[in-house]
């Protein structure tokens, strides 16, 4: 575990020491494979966290400006509130729009990007970013080091009906936890694996992936 790596990890464990810390951050699924319907909680919805706020603007990632082992778009932070007056006036983050904003959440979709909510203690959200696994510290301290309750699952999880999928493998290419994979051929899925973000919705060209409430 590298210097940066290892400061966000002693910063959560001191957080947890304090029993002010339930979880760094919360997957959020992609817009675009989530169901028209009105059960749709809006706290997953990432738009519907962004028009709730006092306030948002946009920032470079933190992580992958610093790691860089990626071609993904590097602008994808979304501030909100305090935060986002702070970045503003130390001109580290910039005002936008909410219809701005839903084309940076796009962009982040096409490049197969998490998105993530990231929390404070007390639970407080101070910004959605779209996030990576080789560059992003919650999901390498989730992955490499298994620090699983460092990010909380969607409340959806991913199904699939495998009389429409033809195992092309769009999906384990998409998919950030290891919960797909083809053996022999065949598209196998783990749901346990599964947190709830949604690129293997988007990226199926059968639609045979669907998100259900967990």
């Amino acid at each position: 575990m590298d210097e940066f790596l290892s400061g966000f990890a002693e910063k959560y464990a001191r957080w947890r020491g304090e029993e002010n810390f339930n979880h760094a951050s919360k997957v959020i699924p992609v817009g675009e494979s989530l169901p028209a319907r009105q059960w749709v909680l809006p706290a997953e919805q990432a738009l519907r966290v962004l028009e709730s706020a006092r306030s948002f603007a946009l920032a470079d990632c933190v992580c992958r400006a610093h790691y860089r082992r990626c071609n993904a778009p590097t602008e994808v932070c979304l501030l909100i509130d305090e935060p986002s007056d702070k970045a503003v006036g130390r001109g580290r983050a910039r005002r936008i729009t909410l219809t701005e904003a839903s084309e940076v959440l796009k962009k982040a979709d096409e490049h197969g990007l998490v998105h993530l909510t990231l929390f404070l203690p007390g639970r407080k959200i101070y910004a959605l970013c779209s996030c990576c696994p080789c560059c992003c510290h919650d999901l390498q301290l989730l992955r490499d080091f298994h620090q699983v309750d460092l990010v909380a699952r969607s409340d959806y999880v991913a199904v699939t009906d495998p009389e429409n999928c033809r195992n092309c493998g769009r999906c384990t290419d998409r998919c950030v936890f290891g919960a797909r994979e083809i053996r022999d051929g065949i598209m196998k899925y783990h749901p346990d694996a599964c947190l709830g973000c949604g690129l293997c919705v988007s990226a199926c060209p059968e639609k045979a992936t669907a998100m259900v409430i967990r």
